[in-house]
């Protein structure tokens, strides 16, 4: 009887249109919200986040803050467990939470290819190593500022050359600029000779981290600075706390916005049974059975919320797709990404609110006293 559905949820067409515009608002608000969490989860766990270390300046947050000596990468170098150590030089136009935030990374131009699961699909990678201003850029930062290579870029007190575009299958990677280590050492107003902001650094197989990062701070601690080593991925969610609790409220938003899809539904549909008693009573005087009735109720409320969430989350993940966004503080950022999982579960909320909201209209339909019902219409 899916003809029957379709046509009474047409022969009510606005008010069948606003539920399901209703619904698809809901469930975009919910992708976005939930690609902010996948994004985060990928920045703070994985095997990159827990077998990687970043040494970086004892009580010091924003990037600009940190100053640490390039040379400790050598005595780093000595602690049993280190397999490399990549000296960093971050810069950063908004220290704060920001959608457009602009991070820059100097480090050498081989250990970049080495250690980053980058590829370049607009430019070269020769032009990056053999010129001192160049730079490579982000997908998305390329996207979001309309950047090509050979494109000249500046920020700040930073003017660099665009040498290429990549992509990376870190999607963190994509909101990032890399130039050579020297170049944002040497920059007018940096003032960053022989400093660097971070060490990187690359553990050995069966090293154990809580151990070597332990016997670097220990080590340094003679130096000129002191220094605060941590994993990669705890040092990512330091660096990001404020808006990690911002992200953990969200969350209940995401629910509040599946809450919102059931009771607009569920309303709906207990509006569209009242209207039609006397239907609903006829279908039983002709032989419809009660459960075939529930079916009907189900059938229509389920097919509402399917077209509505599943339209507002093709939606949403088309505009992550393109979009490019990202939200980031202090040097670390969070890509918004679609994904397979979001897109799912997309899906499987919306059938579920669909049947959920019709349990209780389509009971109250299935029991609808014949007599009565006839009399009241």
């Amino acid at each position: 009887m899916i003809t029957y559905v379709l046509k009474t949820l047409w022969r009510h067409r606005t008010r069948t249109l606003l539920t399901v515009s209703g619904a698809a608002v809901a469930m975009f608000v919910f992708c976005f919200v939930g690609s902010v969490q996948e994004g985060l989860n990928r920045l703070t766990t994985g095997e990159d986040a827990d077998r990687s270390l970043i040494v970086f300046q004892e009580n010091r947050f924003c990037p600009t803050s940190s100053r640490l000596p390039e040379d400790y990468a050598d005595k780093i170098k000595e602690i049993s467990g280190v397999r490399d150590v990549m000296p960093i030089q971050v810069w950063t136009n908004n220290c704060r939470a920001s959608l457009d935030i602009i991070v820059f990374n100097g480090a050498d131009p081989e250990q970049i290819r080495i250690s980053r699961p980058i590829e370049i699909i607009e430019g070269s990678w020769d032009a990056f190593e053999s010129q001192r201003d160049a730079a490579i850029v982000g997908k998305n930062v390329a996207q979001r500022r309309g950047l090509d290579a050979g494109d000249q870029f500046s920020i700040g007190e930073i003017s660099v050359k665009v040498a290429g575009v990549f992509e990376s299958s870190v999607p963190s990677e994509e909101n990032l600029i890399y130039t050579s280590l020297a170049f944002l050492q040497y920059t007018r107003g940096l003032d960053a000779a022989g400093l660097v902001t971070q060490h990187e650094v690359t553990l050995a197989e069966g090293a154990d981290p809580e151990r070597v990062a332990s016997e670097i701070d220990a080590k340094l601690r003679t130096g000129a600075v002191a220094t605060k080593t941590r994993r990669k991925g705890a040092f990512q969610a330091s660096t990001l706390s404020d808006l990690v609790d911002l992200i953990g409220f969200a969350h209940w938003l995401g629910y509040a916005c599946v809450g919102l899809v059931l009771s607009l539904v569920a309303t709906t549909t207990v509006m569209s049974v009242q209207d039609r008693m006397k239907e609903y009573a006829v279908l039983q005087t002709i032989g419809v059975r009660p459960v075939r009735t529930m079916r009907l109720v189900l059938a229509e409320s389920t097919l509402l919320c399917i077209v509505g969430g599943v339209g507002g989350t093709l939606l949403a993940l088309a505009l992550l797709w393109g979009g490019g966004f990202a939200i980031g503080a202090e040097g670390a950022t969070i890509a918004f990404r679609p994904s397979i999982g979001l897109a799912l579960s997309g899906i499987w909320i919306s059938c579920f609110v669909g049947i959920v909201a019709g349990l209780a209209p389509a009971v109250q339909a299935a029991t609808v006293p014949i007599v009565s019902a006839l009399r009241q219409a």
